[in-house]
């Protein structure tokens, strides 16, 4: 991996405050993910303490950093595109948050789609903060709380399975987007029930 190893390597030398930085940083800047160090560390953690402060260091530092990047969006987001003639696309990133929301930041979340590609998104179409922090936490911690429960129960078996399925990233985002709206569509379905078991009108 080159000089991503050598950060990767910088950050965990520094225990859960590597981590912290590097979270907070990628959800803002900086392109690695931070499952890179999430997943040693959980690997050579031992204990449930061990395993929860990696997984809240990591979720609450990756969307604090999200919010520093939506800040960075919502200041100079919108002269940065005007700057680089991407009008169109900045009014493309207006209408995603516009129509999706709250999903779209969980999406991203959750997902290998950029985090703080959204956070800064959202920093321009001037998402509201709660809503913006609430995805992000689900997202994030799921995501971050599932890598360290699999390496904390299976080892080095989940530790290479799921770096084998985040060496597959866009084949990742699609089955985790595809997931995602079989699950509205269900859950709309349902709410649309009436009491004997017919669709509503």
């Amino acid at each position: 991996m080159g000089w991503e190893s050598t950060v990767v390597e910088a950050a965990s030398s520094a225990g859960l405050l590597g981590l912290a930085v590097f979270a907070f940083t990628e959800a803002a800047l900086q392109p690695i993910p931070p499952d890179l160090l999430i997943l040693p560390m959980a690997a050579a953690a031992s204990g449930t303490g061990a395993y929860l402060a990696i997984w809240a260091v990591a979720t609450v530092s990756s969307v604090l950093g999200a919010l520093a990047g939506a800040t960075l969006g919502r200041i100079w987001g919108r002269p940065l595109m005007t700057r680089f003639k991407q009008e169109r696309n900045l009014a493309r990133l207006e209408v995603l948050l516009e129509r999706y929301g709250r999903a779209g930041v969980f999406i991203a979340a959750l997902s290998p789609i950029p985090y703080k590609v959204l956070g800064w998104a959202a920093g321009m179409g001037r998402m509201e903060r709660r809503p913006f922090l609430l995805a992000g936490f689900a997202g994030r911690g799921l995501r971050f709380g599932l890598e360290v429960l699999l390496v904390g129960l299976y080892g080095d078996e989940a530790l290479h399975a799921i770096s084998a399925i985040l060496d597959r990233e866009l084949l990742l985002a699609a089955v985790m987007v595809l997931s995602l709206a079989l699950a509205w569509w269900a859950w709309t379905w349902w709410q649309g029930l009436t009491d004997d078991g017919r669709a509503a009108e």
